[in-house]
């Protein structure tokens, strides 16, 4: 290839490049992450740590994590909280970030007790939500919107029923759930989960992904 047809080969595909960069630079295109769609957040109601109502429409435009847990567990919510406190030390001054942990034992937690468990943790709950509510709303929203539960493990009996797991989801800023199932006490998974983040802060929100004020596939 002679030096005058290599010019005009690079030359056309830094022109194309160009191109594609200018049409769609105000897209999002160039800052929208790989990481797969799971599901999508369903409408809810439930009440946060100040006795106020507190509902998906609240997530929208933010990426937040999600867990579940009970404040007299003896076993794995001390230590999974914990690590949440080092998810929400890293992105607390992120103003489109929120962390959303939904008490799995509605009948003890109540409203005083799961402020009283925010409290403890010296955290902004402007940043870090504390909910309770209907015990089978809750566990659905567990099973069929986040995925950190198995809907197999539903009994008929929903007084039977508990929901024990130490998994959070990852959700967008159009209510998406995104990414795997990260292992809130495994190391190696704090950091997969805290990049991310920092991937999905990234992207811009998209539009028609809320009707309603409810997340939706639409």
């Amino acid at each position: 290839m002679n030096k005058k047809l290599l010019f005009y080969v690079l030359f056309f595909i830094v022109l194309v490049a160009a191109f594609q960069f200018y049409v769609f630079k105000g897209t999002g295109m160039w800052s929208k992450s790989t990481l797969p769609k799971r599901s999508t957040v369903n409408h809810f109601e439930f009440l946060n740590q100040d006795g106020t109502v507190f509902t998906n429409n609240e997530m929208k435009g933010k990426v937040c994590v999600v867990n579940y847990f009970f404040t007299t567990c003896p076993g794995i919510c001390p230590k999974m909280n914990n690590n949440m406190k080092l998810i929400y030390e890293a992105f607390k001054n992120e103003p489109d970030f929120l962390i959303v942990s939904n008490t799995c034992n509605p009948s003890t937690d109540s409203v005083p007790v799961i402020k009283h468990y925010a409290d403890s943790l010296q955290v902004d709950t402007k940043k870090w939500i504390f909910l309770t509510g209907r015990k089978d709303s809750l566990y659905k929203m567990a099973r069929y919107s986040y995925g950190i539960d198995d809907p197999k493990h539903t009994v008929a009996n929903i007084e039977d029923d508990f929901i024990h797991t130490q998994f959070f989801a990852l959700i967008d800023k159009n209510g998406n759930v995104r990414g795997g199932v990260y292992d809130g006490l495994k190391k190696d998974e704090l950091e997969k989960l805290k990049k991310d983040i920092s991937s999905l802060l990234k992207e811009k929100q998209g539009e028609g992904n809320f009707a309603n004020g409810a997340f939706t596939n639409n």
